[in-house]
């Protein structure tokens, strides 16, 4: 593989996750960053203590992205052979940190609805 092109990287996690895994997982992303989008226009404000309740489930997310990914592939935690996978598994913590915060403060605020500065 001499040169790394998007259709390349889709094939590689179509392969990973399976097809159907990988897409469902692309479009809940795209729904809720939909949704997250809506919120923040409706809203035109962050509201802090929504965006506090969301930090501090950054953790959960960090550890079910983890988790998850062991679960799916084949590999298991004993199969980190260098950095590159200490990397890797740092960069899907931290994407499951960020999106589960994301998910939590769009799920506060459609549930809530928007709230009145007071």
């Amino acid at each position: 593989m001499n040169d790394m092109k998007f259709g390349t990287i889709i094939a590689v996690l179509e392969e990973i996750f399976g097809r159907g895994l990988f897409w469902a997982i692309v479009a809940i992303a795209g729904v809720v960053t939909l949704a997250y989008f809506y919120v923040l226009i409706r809203d035109r404000t962050v509201n802090w203590s929504k965006f506090l309740l969301a930090q501090l489930s950054m953790p959960v997310g960090a550890i079910g992205a983890v988790i998850f990914v062991q679960a799916v592939t084949v590999s298991g935690f004993r199969d980190i052979g260098g950095p590159i996978d200490a990397f890797v598994l740092l960069g899907i913590a931290a994407a499951g940190a960020i999106g589960i915060a994301i998910l939590v403060y769009t799920a506060q605020s459609l549930i809530r609805g928007k709230q009145d500065p007071t």
